[in-house]
């Protein structure tokens, strides 16, 4: 059985440094997404996107385990896409206004037939609340600035004011969402140690 670690393969995108912002190119990857609002401390609609998520992912990587392919990958990270309708007014004060992608990358060998068959068996299995509201699209960043931050997420504010400087100082303008990819089972890890990449695109 082959076997593949994406994080590994695709270190670049995964593991920054925690020391200096870094540039990266990000090419067009497919996710499992679904979107929400509101703060991610209180809302019951961000735990309910979780839910969906991860059951679908994982049931993606047990089809392709036990099937023909018989490829063995770890199922990716999870991933959250940041913004408010006025980005000059997104403040980590003010999470109530925000709205929010989450999601999980998927190999390119997984496609659409495959996802929705996924679907069906959590379906049947648990059937989340927020299972209706997945969806399976491409997402392409192309260049943004990263790094890793190491701690909790309400420390995050001077890490992303680096990235923020970074792009400034080298005569550009950030473009798209705040991206954060969540490396940490945060169920389990020393808050103190909890690795996330924080990831701004930039043109």
């Amino acid at each position: 059985m082959k076997k593949i670690d994406f994080k590994k393969d695709l270190k670049h995108l995964f593991k920054p440094s925690a020391k200096t912002v870094e540039t990266v190119t990000v090419p067009a990857m497919n996710f499992l997404m679904i979107d929400g609002k509101g703060d991610p401390n209180t809302s019951q609609e961000f735990k309910d996107a979780i839910d969906a998520l991860y059951p679908v992912a994982y049931a993606l990587k047990f089809m392709v385990k036990k099937g023909e392919m018989e490829i063995d990958y770890g199922v990716l990270p999870l991933e959250g896409l940041w913004w408010t309708d006025d980005m000059s007014a997104f403040s980590v004060d003010r999470k109530e206004d925000w709205k929010w992608t989450l999601m999980i990358m998927q190999p390119e060998f997984i496609s659409l037939t495959m996802v929705e068959e996924a679907i069906e068996q959590v379906r049947k299995k648990k059937n989340p609340v927020s299972l209706s509201k997945l969806r399976f699209e491409s997402f392409e960043e192309g260049q943004a600035a990263q790094i890793m931050h190491i701690g909790p997420f309400s420390e995050e504010g001077p890490t992303i004011e680096k990235v923020h400087a970074f792009i400034e100082k080298s005569g550009k303008e950030r473009r798209g969402k705040h991206h954060e990819i969540y490396l940490s089972d945060i169920r389990r890890a020393d808050p103190a140690k909890w690795k996330t990449v924080i990831r701004q695109p930039y043109s």
